[in-house]
Order: C-alpha cells, then sequence, then structure tokens
C-alpha cells in the first residue's frame, strides 16, 4: 500500500494510501452523499475540474462495468473515499474500481477520515486541493492547491463538450436485452453539450424524441440547418456566467421554440431571464436531496450535482416551480408566457431516484405541440 497525501488550501491534510493511478490530481475539493453510483459519479461531465470525496464508507464493492457511464471515460479530476473493498461482486463487472482509475490516469485516495474533510468542507467550502503519490512533505502539496485557479477562472465547457454533431438512438437499459434502440422522426430535439450525461439522451429518446446533439459552439448556424421541433440545454461543469453563446442563444430563440434546461442550461436560462447567479458554499452533490414542488406540495427526493445557483429574487416574468428544502434555494422555474422551463436538480437520475423523470414526457408534449403546426 503507496502512501498518498490531500492536501487543501487552508493548509490542513490527510494522509492516506493511493490507488488508481500514480502523480498527482488537483482541483475543487466536493462531497458526494450518494451510496452507490460511484461510476456514473467519476464519469459525469459535470465533476471536470473537481476531486470528488465520497462520504459513504465502502466504495468498490460491485465493481465496474462498460454500461453504467455518463460519458466517453472519468470526468473528475480525482476520487477520495475511505474504506476500498478488496474484492467485487457483481454479474455486470468486469474490473475493479482501482483498475478503473488506474487506467485513466485518475489518482485516488483511501484511508482517510471522510467524515472529518466533510465536515470541514461543510464548514469553510469548497476547498482547492491536491492529491499526491509523489511529494512527502504536506507543506509543498498545500502550496500547490494555494496557487491553483479557482474553478470560476476556468472555460470547463470546453473541455467535455462534443465537438461533432451526432444523432443518439439509445433508450432505456433492459435487464434482458441492454440498452434499447429506438427510433424517432418527431419531434426533434436539439441537445446543447456543455457536458451532456448519456441518461438524459437515454431518457429523451425513450419517451419519444429524434435527438441531435450538437457542441455548444456555433449553434445557430446549426439549427438553420437541422430546423428542431425543441431546444434542450445541458448540464455541464463550471460557472455559467462563462457560457455567453450559451446565453446568447436562450435570448434569440426563446420566442420561437420551446426550451428545456437541466443544471448548467437552467443556470443559462436565468442569466438569458435577466436574472443573476452565485456560488454556494459547497454545492449540492448526491442522490438523497429533497426538492419540493410549488405547484402541488409534493416532495421528491433528487439527484443533484451543482457548485451555482439561480437567485430567485433577480428573475422576472417567471413561476418558481421548486425549492431545495435543505437550504431553501432555487430549483425550477417557468417563464409565465413561453414555453420555457427548467431545474437545477437531475431528473434523469443516474445514479439515484426516479421521481422527476417526467419532465422529460411533458417537454416532449411541448415539442409536439409546436412541431404539429409548423406541418399545417
Amino acid at each position: 500500500m503507496k502512501r498518498a497525501i490531500l492536501a487543501l488550501e487552508d493548509g490542513s491534510y490527510f494522509v492516506g494510501y493511493s490507488f488508481g493511478a500514480e502523480g498527482e490530481a488537483a482541483g475543487e475539493v466536493v462531497f458526494n452523499t450518494s451510496m452507490t453510483g460511484y461510476q456514473e459519479i467519476l464519469t459525469d461531465p459535470s465533476y471536470k475540474g473537481q476531486i470528488v470525496v465520497m462520504t459513504y464508507t465502502q466504495m468498490g464493492n460491485y465493481g465496474v462495468n462498460y454500461e453504467d457511464v455518463e460519458s466517453s471515460g472519468i470526468q473528475a479530476n480525482g476520487l477520495v473515499i475511505r474504506e476500498l473493498s478488496p474484492l467485487y461482486s457483481n454479474w455486470r463487472a468486469v474490473k475493479g474500481l482501482h483498475e478503473y482509475l488506474a487506467e485513466s490516469g485518475v489518482v485516488g485516495i483511501w484511508g482517510i477520515d471522510t467524515r472529518a474533510l466533510v465536515k470541514r468542507i461543510r464548514e469553510r467550502g469548497a476547498l482547492r486541493g491536491v492529491i499526491s503519490t509523489l511529494e512527502s512533505e504536506p507543506a509543498r502539496l498545500v502550496e500547490k492547491a494555494r496557487s491553483l485557479p479557482d474553478i470560476s477562472e476556468l472555460n470547463l465547457v470546453e473541455e467535455v463538450a462534443t465537438r461533432e454533431v451526432y444523432y443518439w438512438k439509445e433508450g432505456d437499459w433492459d435487464l434482458k436485452r441492454g440498452y434499447i434502440y429506438r427510433e424517432s422522426v418527431k419531434p426533434l430535439i436539439m441537445v446543447v453539450d456543455y457536458g451532456v450525461k448519456r441518461n438524459i439522451l437515454r431518457r429523451l429518446t425513450q419517451e419519444g424524441a429524434r435527438v441531435v446533439v450538437v457542441p455548444p459552439y456555433h449553434v445557430e448556424k446549426i439549427m438553420e440547418e437541422i430546423k428542431p421541433d425543441a431546444l434542450f440545454l445541458s448540464n455541464g461543469p463550471g460557472d455559467p456566467q462563462r457560457v455567453v453563446e450559451g446565453i446568447r442563444l436562450v435570448r434569440k430563440y426563446m420566442e420561437k421554440l420551446p426550451i428545456l434546461g437541466i443544471c448548467l442550461g437552467h443556470q443559462i436560462i436565468g442569466l438569458a431571464l435577466g436574472g443573476k447567479t452565485y456560488k454556494l458554499k459547497f454545492g449540492h452533490h448526491g442522490g438523497n436531496h429533497p426538492v419540493k414542488d410549488l405547484r402541488d406540495g409534493h416532495i421528491e427526493i433528487t439527484a443533484q450535482n451543482h457548485n451555482f445557483a439561480v437567485d430567485p429574487d433577480t428573475l422576472r416574468e417567471v413561476e418558481i416551480t421548486h425549492i431545495n428544502l435543505l437550504d431553501e434555494t432555487l430549483e425550477g422555474f417557468r417563464h409565465k408566457h413561453l414555453p420555457i422551463f427548467c431545474v437545477q436538480y437531475h431528473p434523469e437520475a443516474s445514479p439515484g431516484p426516479h421521481d422527476s423523470k417526467g419532465i422529460f414526457k411533458e417537454f416532449i408534449g411541448l415539442a409536439m405541440s409546436h412541431a404539429e403546426p409548423q406541418k399545417q
């Protein structure tokens, strides 16, 4: 067991054991409260630029497979866990968590007091940090952590977004058949990829949409060629205020097409409508966050992964539809006159509960209602 150190910008450090690749990993340290789903979390593009701390004690016990991924590979900069399971057991598993990280060149650390680490992040906010298997002096790692740029200064969308236009045909996963492939013609949903999770694409496809995924740049030219029935703004990493072209895109098409935004997409819509965003103290990351639907009072348990939020007091001409019951931050709103709505949480889950997946069916209905008049 090789020694590893996690050092934080506030001067604290934790000594544990290395797993995955050897070397150094740097980024903003955040914690995720999900009990399972480490593979989906690691491959979520919204974690680009971050080191993820899992609050549940044991990780790796069910291994890794080729199906439960949310992108082309691991996106998180590093992983911190309490205990690494030496064995894994699952009928779909093809390798262990240690091997998975090692093959991807991702550094991990285990054997530290993650409860103490999470308490520090909750008290002081998200902290820049460095995991190292190379440096033995914590003080030098602390200085490296302090020299890291703030995540708000990075253009992380550029690192995770697609550079090509492609059509997506994979729907939900079936126990006997695996992922179901579906062919649809209408409605045509254009997904602007700021770091989209694959399960968002699967949910749209499963609900009957034809899905085309496009890069986040020069979208207006692509739209003229494809002529979609609706526009979807995806999740993604970093500060929404840096996604200037996305804000401009919403303002241009907000009176022409139905629009749905999730996570970063929600924040982009908020900014496009004249609102303001701000960075949360330590973000919301996990699969067990309660959200209240203000329209009928029912509670949904949701999956979340975001560092920024929209200030509801700065929005105009919108109906606030959802709030977070843990801190009363904004979780969803819709425009009072235009077919635009968005949520901060992740209704596609993966990992997480399925309480909110009806949002996709609602959006498909909006897109169809827009497509039908165009035919006449």
